[in-house]
């Protein structure tokens, strides 16, 4: 008896794929047609307030108050080289950790030149498209001469990041963060603007970037403390990570806005309000990695510990070489999840003052030349899709960290 050969796997056809997935039942029929409806309105809504009936003034006269905030006209050459160094430090670190990616795993795709350009281009995309619609707002030669100029800087330290020798990348990456340092000290100290100057978009990266660096190897000792087998470490790390979780944002801002000075000595100098929500918000997001990074732990079983202690590593050794790079590995989406939602958070800093990229936007909504004309959504509308453009590529980034590294794959 002959057996049916079975079917060929291949692309299903697009018309074959709708019937079956979109129209396969009435009830299917129903619910495509009408999401389809709402989706057709709500895009065209979205498409005709964008282009027709959105008046854009109040962005298009204020990109810069929106951007740095009450940052000295005259001293914003400083944003500008930090932006520089910022880049060009960021396109040689990642074409030098490609370099290396390529020399542990010789199999991976060696990809072109325009190969290498799409893949920047599809990662910056978000970026991009945000500075394509600033230039539009608000055309300024100067300006796009100037992120010409950042692209290309960028582009050129990429491609000499990618001649550093394989065994040389961790070192190599030294001079390009001694880069980023110099231009931030040029930018706070050396007669420049002191971050409580700050505000706009520019307050609201630092505070992110600052809370992100900062926050994150404390999350990480936090639960290391908490699996300690001292008391009085595992006892500390515990109460801090259960008192602090069980505070809104919120409250800790407003604490550190009002109760920190009073911690210090009086007529000694207190910290600005920029220190103090910053010190808040790595508080806050400290204790939510730590039980992230808990779950981790969690995750690897112990006899992976034994094993690292079988073969002579100290305990330390260990869970720095054996145990903590597969916990980390397991909770990257957890963490990025987290550094996103910090960043969002960072609008919460308004409430006590600070002006930050929302507080600035609301500010313009009460000039005499914009109050009581209704352009709030437009205000709205710009300050969403910034969050939408840094939310997006951090999620983004941490989809290729996940292929790259492996996540969920056993």
């Amino acid at each position: 008896m002959a057996v049916a050969a079975p079917p060929l796997r291949g692309r299903v056809h697009p018309a074959r794929w709708v019937k079956d997935n979109l129209f396969g039942t009435v009830w299917d029929a129903v619910l495509t047609l009408a999401f389809a409806v709402v989706g057709v309105w709500a895009l065209s809504g979205a498409v005709r307030f964008v282009f027709v009936s959105g008046r854009w003034e109040i962005v298009r006269d204020s990109v810069t108050s929106l951007l740095v905030g009450l940052f000295p006209r005259a001293e914003l050459w400083r944003v500008w080289l930090l932006t520089f160094a910022v880049a060009t430090a960021a396109g040689f670190v990642t074409g030098a950790a490609r370099t290396r990616r390529l020399a542990e795993d010789p199999s991976l795709p060696r990809a072109s030149a325009s190969a290498a350009a799409r893949d920047i281009a599809r990662r910056s995309w978000p970026l991009a498209a945000l500075v394509v619609v600033l230039l539009v707002l608000r055309p300024s030669p100067t300006g796009a001469a100037l992120l010409a100029v950042l692209a290309a800087a960028s582009a050129g330290a990429w491609w000499a990041g990618t001649l550093v020798p394989p065994r040389r990348t961790m070192l190599a990456n030294l001079p390009p963060a001694a880069l980023v340092a110099v231009a931030f000290w040029l930018v706070v100290g050396a007669g420049g603007v002191g971050w409580d100057r700050w505000g706009g978009l520019l307050l609201t990266l630092f505070l992110a970037a600052a809370g992100v660096a900062v926050s994150f190897p404390i999350g990480v000792l936090l639960a290391l403390g908490r699996r300690s087998r001292l008391p009085a470490v595992r006892l500390t790390c515990v109460g801090y990570i259960e008192l602090i979780r069980g505070v809104p944002l919120i409250t800790l801002l407003f604490m550190g806005s009002f109760v920190v000075g009073f911690l210090f000595p009086p007529g000694s100098s207190r910290p600005s309000l920029v220190t103090r929500a910053l010190i808040a918000i790595i508080a806050f997001t400290a204790a939510y990695i730590a039980e992230i990074v808990r779950g981790g732990l969690q995750a690897v079983p112990r006899a992976q510990l034994e094993a690292a202690l079988a073969v002579g590593l100290s305990p330390i050794a260990a869970m720095r070489l054996v145990v903590l790079p597969q916990a980390l590995r397991a909770v990257i989406p957890a963490i990025v999840g987290q550094f996103i939602s910090l960043f969002k958070d960072t609008s919460l800093v308004a409430i006590i003052g600070l002006s930050d990229l929302l507080r600035i936007g609301q500010g313009l909504t009460s000039n005499p030349r914009f109050l009581a004309q209704g352009l709030q959504a437009e205000i709205l509308v710009f300050v969403s899709f910034v969050y939408w453009v840094g939310a997006y590529s951090m999620s983004k980034a941490s989809q290729r960290l996940e292929v790259r590294m492996g996540v969920g794959v056993r």
